[in-house]
């Protein structure tokens, strides 16, 4: 019996190097790492140890003769990817090429080093994987900084509740909350409560790990109207995050528009069609679970504007949306091109697993069916214009969308969600490149500020997923430790303690360990009440309350 990774992998990859005998890939100092949907199994090398199933931190591996039904193509995923694919290529560039697991330093620490005192804004997993790094191979001592009164970045907010093996990655950065070395200041912004040359001159090094909170747009006449959002906004919606209103989403009309193919559009089209029960067992917001009980929506359209052999989407996630109970999957072959492409797919490629779905035109003009729910792809279409409902009783919102593709077609739809890419956004007091919305940067050092450094994707912009920022963080966190030897950080100027009178003074939301500790509690008693794994607070109000221990454990 061998075993296989499956939908939930996270590719940081902890999976590897717990491995004995080498058989999981592409792995880090590989050209492919990174590159690839997840990490694969090889079924002819593996052991059967079950060490990488130990490992995962997103329970992510099962064994093989576990798999059932659908769950068996990730079987066949991980021994297809052995069959394509040449020996892996070691990649000589990669940080973690010579030493996996830890930052790569090409300076000896001196005997007399003194491990610096480090500031990471932002408790996402780039800042996570930093901090980590910093505090198991040196004996720096880190002030973990978040504009947010609780932990947790886009675990938190950012992946979907129906994922809840993917949030599991959260309880091993939260190990290192209540870390002796570890001082948490939540609810403390750059830029408003403290600015960047006050937070450096208290620290000897600063890593900014701010992720990118902004969207693109599509630059369309319409799309401002109140019913055209970004995705960005409905996923926040649904994760409760505090600066998203509860009122912030309307579903009373019967068709949603989806604008894009990767992950993102999927995770939106899904929770809008998933039966509302099936989420009342995670941690949804309790205000977006009451507003999907009651939604109108029948059918969401997801748009992409190239065919379905270039969809963003990974195989996984496709997959595990094809087998969602009660959904009716149909590609709109309104295109010849469409049809052709998915009868030319090859087994590996992710055009194949729409072969066998039903092809139609649907009639966009019209209500959809009564009685199911559908997801219609059509691809080879984009939106070129959002009109008015033409009701008069909201002039501002969708009423459709005109979209290309068999000529202009206008789709009848209440609400368009925007699911064509994040941004970065500008952190005052550091540089900023307006083309690729990052912070300039040389391996993870800030342009023109000694001592500051970035991670994630306000480093490399939004690409890869989780997994992706441990490597990226071993590569900043090696450039800090470089300077640290060479003696090139600024020193700080003024002490730990004076930065938390500071924060105290600035910050009336201010939240640390003990209080993150108590957010936790009530959230997990609250939703222990109805089954679930955490009912979550939806405010800042609420959760520094729940950290001032002022908020009941019961409802």
């Amino acid at each position: 019996m061998t075993y296989a990774i499956s939908q939930t992998c996270c590719s940081d990859a902890t999976c590897v190097s717990v491995c004995p005998v080498n058989c999981i890939h592409p792995a880090p100092g590989e050209r492919d790492f990174g590159g690839t949907e997840m990490l694969y199994i090889d079924p002819a090398t593996c052991i059967d140890c079950g060490a990488c199933a130990d490992a995962c931190p997103v329970d992510a591996v099962f064994p093989v003769e576990s798999l059932t039904g659908a769950q068996r193509a990730y079987a066949e995923m991980n021994a297809a990817y052995y069959a394509d694919t040449p020996a892996p290529r070691p990649d000589e560039d990669s940080p973690v090429f010579h030493a996996w697991g830890e930052p790569a330093f090409t300076h000896t620490l001196p005997a007399d080093f003194t491990a610096p005192r480090v500031a990471v804004v932002g408790t996402g997993p780039a800042g996570m994987y930093a901090a980590e790094d910093l505090l198991l191979h040196t004996s720096a001592e880190v002030t973990l900084v978040d504009r947010l009164p609780v932990a947790g970045g886009l675990v938190r907010y950012g992946v979907a509740p129906d994922h809840p093996a993917t949030k599991r990655i959260g309880d091993a950065f939260a190990r290192f909350h209540d870390h002796p070395r570890v001082r948490m200041l939540l609810g403390v912004e750059v830029g408003k409560d403290v600015t960047a040359d006050e937070l450096a001159a208290h620290h000897d090094a600063v890593v900014y790990a701010v992720g990118a909170p902004g969207d693109r747009r599509l630059d369309i006449p319409g799309e401002e109207a109140a019913g055209s959002l970004s995705a960005t906004t409905f996923v926040a919606w649904y994760n409760a995050h505090p600066h998203v209103p509860a009122d912030a989403i309307e579903l009373s009309a019967p068709r949603v528009v989806v604008v894009g193919t990767g992950n993102v559009a999927l995770d939106v089209a899904r929770i809008l069609l998933t039966d509302p029960e099936e989420l009342a067992r995670t941690d949804i917001a309790d205000h977006a679970l009451a507003a999907l009980r009651s939604s109108a929506v029948r059918e969401v359209v997801l748009l992409g504007r190239r065919g379905p052999e270039d969809a963003a989407w990974t195989r996984p996630e496709l997959l595990a949306l094809t087998q969602l109970p009660g959904v009716e999957l149909v590609v709109d072959d309104h295109d010849p091109r469409i049809g052709a492409a998915l009868d030319a797919a090859g087994p590996q490629d992710k055009a194949a697993l729409l072969r066998g779905l039903p092809r139609a035109q649907p009639d966009h003009a019209a209500p959809p069916p009564e009685g199911k729910r559908r997801l219609v792809l059509r691809f080879r279409s984009a939106p070129v214009e959002v009109t008015g409902d033409g009701t008069g009783s909201a002039p501002h919102a969708v009423g459709a969308v005109r979209v290309t593709g068999g000529g202009r077609t206008e789709i009848r739809a209440g609400m368009l969600l925007r699911a064509i890419g994040y941004r970065g956004a500008p952190v005052p007091g550091l540089p900023f490149d307006e083309a690729t919305g990052t912070v300039p940067h040389t391996r993870g050092r800030v342009t023109g500020r000694a001592g500051t450094y970035v991670v994630g994707w306000i480093k490399r912009g939004p690409s890869g997923g989780i997994g992706a920022n441990r490597t990226c963080a071993a590569e900043t966190v090696t450039a800090l430790l470089e300077d640290a030897a060479a003696g090139a950080l600024p020193a700080a100027a003024h002490s730990a303690k004076a930065f938390r009178r500071l924060v105290r003074r600035r910050s009336p939301q201010l939240v640390d360990a003990r209080g993150l500790a108590a957010i936790d509690r009530a959230e997990r008693a609250r939703g222990s009440r109805e089954g679930r794994p955490r009912t979550k607070l939806a405010t800042v109000d609420e959760l520094v309350a729940a950290a001032r221990r002022r908020v009941p454990l019961g409802r």
